[in-house]
């Protein structure tokens, strides 16, 4: 369809450059490690110190993994930008156990495109 797929991930640029030779992923895939992109999208979320314990138990490290000391994380959302720079299609889910579902994404990129 002529798109460009950008990830954004909250992760450290170096902690990226490993998931990136890991995974081999066809897209880019950018840091916000400092949450700046996610605050100015109203996408961020501060972790609070339960769940900041609750992920250490899962061998997650939101210090470490961003190199930041924020507990800032953004909720799952998915966008698509026209060449323009308007935004056509916006999902933001604050559950973070869900994500748009792919063919919803696709057809917002079918219509998007016209």
């Amino acid at each position: 369809m002529g798109y460009q797929i950008l990830a954004v991930s909250a992760d450290s640029p170096e902690y990226l450059a490993q998931s990136k030779q890991k995974h081999q992923m066809g897209y880019a895939l950018l840091s916000d490690h400092s949450m700046h992109g996610a605050m100015a999208l109203g996408i961020a979320w501060q972790v609070n110190d339960e769940i900041l314990k609750t992920y250490k138990g899962y061998g997650i490290d939101l210090e470490k993994t961003s190199g930041e000391t924020h507990h800032i994380l953004p909720v799952p959302a998915a966008f698509v930008v026209g060449t323009d720079g308007k935004i056509r299609f916006a999902y933001v889910n604050p559950d973070h156990k869900v994500r748009v579902p792919v063919q919803v994404l696709l057809e917002a990129a079918r219509i998007g495109v016209q």
